[in-house]
């Protein structure tokens, strides 16, 4: 079987999963990039080591040889590309297709009335519902976008980005973690505002007023943008310069060293994180975290009580409520570390993603499909994202938390 996977261009979060499809696949397995990575990733750290993988063919060097894969491999992954009129060329002769999307509307469902908009996403979805696509949702806000335009009815299932996994023993985690006392929170992104890294600014001058329990804290932001002189500014301001250190932009390798001496990792992205690939590495490196329950990846990797916290709204107050709950509660917080790596290492993972995509395809071309209950390639549920917490909270009390 040749699988063909085509997307703007190759990164961190999408190589651990192209190797483990080249590891199964060998030389039926392409990726092809439709452009090169902007300048605005590399400086923050992003490589583009990554075409030269020896699966990875630029669209913009190779076109014929692209072409031929767009339209004659047996199976095509289709991310964005900015080139839909390559995919509407297979589509439109029957092929087998396997869609990766985030949303639709991220600035909100009331887009969908635009009759331009559906138009457009009638052409590159609506018409294909009874043909032989399928829908890859990288965000739990992704299947009810698609539901309003009637796209994808019961071909929706649950997917995301797969960075890096690394295995430790539990023993090593406790070790990365120090036994100092001090309760390391970690925050990782770019300054701009749809990542609210003021939060951790208020955080900070909360925490320190009100001195929670015994426990010292050092708050560590990792990452850099057009606020970060702004946040600085706050530190100052905010009596705080001592409990916050900003290490500007950094590598992903150099992220992860700091997530790995972390406690809680807190992620305040809001509801235009289309997924927020930072959850997936803190998590990986044992951290509690407390995450907004808008952002895409939050209803799907975190079990509520169980290995993290959400807070509902992107409200301040719920999470620093979340925050204060963990540093008061030490063995819940070692615990739901264990249990957020736990669900990176077992279910969250490239290799686990790829199996099952591969398990899926077979099925496909059998006349049957058969998901897994849970984890990437689960049937994908339709949820208002008004309710989307509620959700949470009942699937949270199914459970027992």
């Amino acid at each position: 079987m040749t699988l063909t996977f085509i997307s703007n261009y190759i990164n961190h979060h999408q190589i651990p999963f192209s190797q483990a499809l080249c590891e199964l696949l060998g030389e039926d397995y392409h990726f092809i990039q439709t452009q090169p990575m902007e300048q605005e990733r590399l400086s923050m750290g992003w490589s583009s080591r990554g075409e030269d993988l020896p699966y990875v063919h630029c669209l913009y060097e190779q076109e014929e040889l692209c072409r031929r894969l767009i339209l004659e491999s047996d199976v095509l992954l289709a991310g964005w590309s900015g080139r839909e009129d390559l995919i509407g060329e297979r589509l439109s002769a029957g092929r087998l297709t396997i869609r990766i999307s985030e949303r639709l509307y991220r600035e909100g469902q009331w887009k969908a009335i635009s009759p331009r908009g559906l138009i457009c996403k009638y052409k590159e979805h609506t018409r294909y519902r009874k043909s032989p696509v399928y829908l890859l949702c990288a965000g739990a806000y992704v299947p009810s976008d698609f539901h309003l335009i009637r796209a994808y009815p019961g071909k929706m299932f649950k997917w995301g980005y797969f960075p890096e996994t690394r295995i430790y023993s539990g023993e090593e985690l406790r070790r990365m973690k120090g036994e100092s006392g001090r309760v390391e929170i970690v925050w990782a992104g770019r300054f701009i505002p749809l990542k609210h890294p003021e939060y951790m600014l208020r955080l900070a001058r909360s925490l320190k007023e009100k001195t929670v329990g015994k426990n010292s804290f050092h708050i560590h932001m990792a990452g850099g943008g057009e606020l970060e002189p702004e946040m600085k500014r706050l530190a100052g301001e905010y009596g705080v310069e001592d409990a916050v250190t900003f290490y500007g932009f950094m590598t992903p390798d150099q992220v992860r060293a700091v997530m790995e001496k972390g406690h809680i990792f807190v992620f305040t992205s809001n509801h235009l994180e289309g997924w927020g690939a930072v959850l997936n590495e803190a998590m990986n490196s044992g951290c509690a975290p407390v995450a907004n329950a808008r952002a895409g990846a939050v209803p799907w990797l975190i079990r509520q009580r169980e290995n993290g916290l959400a807070y509902p709204g992107g409200s301040y107050e719920e999470m620093e409520k979340a925050v204060v709950f963990l540093l008061e509660h030490p063995k819940e917080r070692e615990r739901m570390g264990m249990e957020a790596y736990r669900t990176i290492t077992g279910l969250w993972n490239a290799s686990h993603a790829a199996r099952e995509l591969l398990r899926m395809i077979e099925g496909l071309t059998e006349g049957r499909a058969e998901p897994p209950q849970s984890g990437p390639l689960s049937p994908a549920p339709v949820i208002s994202p008004r309710r989307m917490s509620d959700w949470m909270e009942r699937t949270a009390r199914s459970r027992g938390r």
